[in-house]
Order: structure tokens, then C-alpha cells, then sequence
């Protein structure tokens, strides 16, 4: 069974609205249908699935069937725009500025991108307001070897960004390094 987002889970997940300590949102936010109770076992230290349990019953998540194998609907094609429409659509050059411009991550899942994009994180907020702090989140992430332990690095940063930018830019991290985080590691490899 899949674990999909409520309208609850949406509404806790909505800036300025906070009933669940981070771990929760972190969890909410990966939940995007693809994952069952039990992928989230390894996260937070052996308590993702029972956390993921708990969101279940307390209503923030929800249960659906894997992928059916029942045949899709025929897509319907849109409508044929009138010419007074196409002089409304913006020109190739400026549909491909505004691809661009989004901020959007397709590359491979490793612990190297996160640690790098942390190590980012870590110079941008925290070098010149707090040095010692910076150097103390550096010297995590170098001695980081696997998802826990980035994993634990990465939850010490976000508390400090919350404090310091709040939770909208924190919540907004957290976002990035589920993207960015090997979903599991393979013991054989």
C-alpha cells in the first residue's frame, strides 16, 4: 500500500502552519505516493515507519494499492487554439527562459550531490553570521559516510535555518534534500 498525502497533510504542509515537529513534515513531504510504510523504516534513526504509521492513523496520510494494471482512459486532446489565442502564447525564446529559470533537480540521487548542496547551505547562512557553527556543520557533513548520518547533519542545519529564516525557507530545504538523498542504500553494491 502506498502512502499518498491528505488534504490534512496539505493543509500542515501549507506556510504558517505548524502542528508536527519536523520529522513528521520531512516524512509528509516524501510521501508522494511511491513509497510504502515500510520504505520509510531506515529514516530517523529505525522510526520512519512507525512514524509513517502514526501519520496514517492520525489521518495525515493515507493508503492506496500499488500501481493497477487496469488500462488508462484515452487522453482527451486539448482544443485547437483560435488565432486570437495564438498571438496570446509566448514565443519559443521566452518559453525556454522560463523552463530555465525553474528550479528543478534531475539528476542522480547521491549522498555526494546532498553533501554538496549542504556544504552550500552551510557557507550561505551560517559563514559569516556564526563562523563556529559553520565550521561545526562543515565538520559533520565531511565526517557523513552514509544517509543516517547526512540525514542527522542535514535535520541539525535545517533547525538552525528555521531559527534563522524560518520555516517556509527551512521547509523549503528539507524539500530539496529528500530530492536529493539516495532513497536507500544497496548493502551488495
Amino acid at each position: 500500500m502506498q502512502l499518498h498525502k491528505t488534504d490534512r497533510a496539505r493543509a500542515e504542509l501549507r506556510p504558517g502552519v505548524r502542528t508536527l515537529g519536523q520529522r513528521e513534515r520531512t516524512l509528509l513531504l516524501m510521501a508522494d505516493g511511491s513509497k510504502s510504510a515500510q520504505d520509510f523504516r531506515p529514516l530517523f534513526d529505525g522510526d520512519g515507519e512507525a512514524i509513517a504509521l502514526r501519520l496514517l492513523r492520525e489521518g495525515f496520510l493515507e493508503a492506496h494499492p500499488g500501481k493497477t494494471s487496469a488500462p488508462a482512459a484515452a487522453p482527451v486532446p486539448p482544443p485547437k487554439p483560435t488565432p486570437a489565442q495564438l498571438q496570446n502564447f509566448p514565443s519559443p525564446e521566452t518559453t525556454q527562459a522560463i523552463q530555465v529559470s525553474a528550479d528543478q533537480f534531475e539528476g542522480k540521487r547521491s549522498l555526494a550531490t546532498t553533501r554538496m548542496f549542504l556544504f552550500d547551505i552551510c557557507e550561505r547562512m551560517f559563514a559569516r553570521r556564526n563562523p563556529e557553527m559553520a565550521e561545526r556543520f562543515r565538520e559533520a557533513l565531511r565526517n557523513a559516510k552514509d544517509r543516517e548520518s547526512m540525514l542527522t547533519a542535514s535535520r541539525d542545519m535545517i533547525e538552525e535555518i528555521e531559527k534563522i529564516a524560518g520555516h517556509e525557507r527551512a521547509d523549503s530545504i528539507s524539500e530539496r534534500i529528500a530530492m536529493l538523498l539516495p532513497q536507500y542504500i544497496d548493502i551488495a553494491a
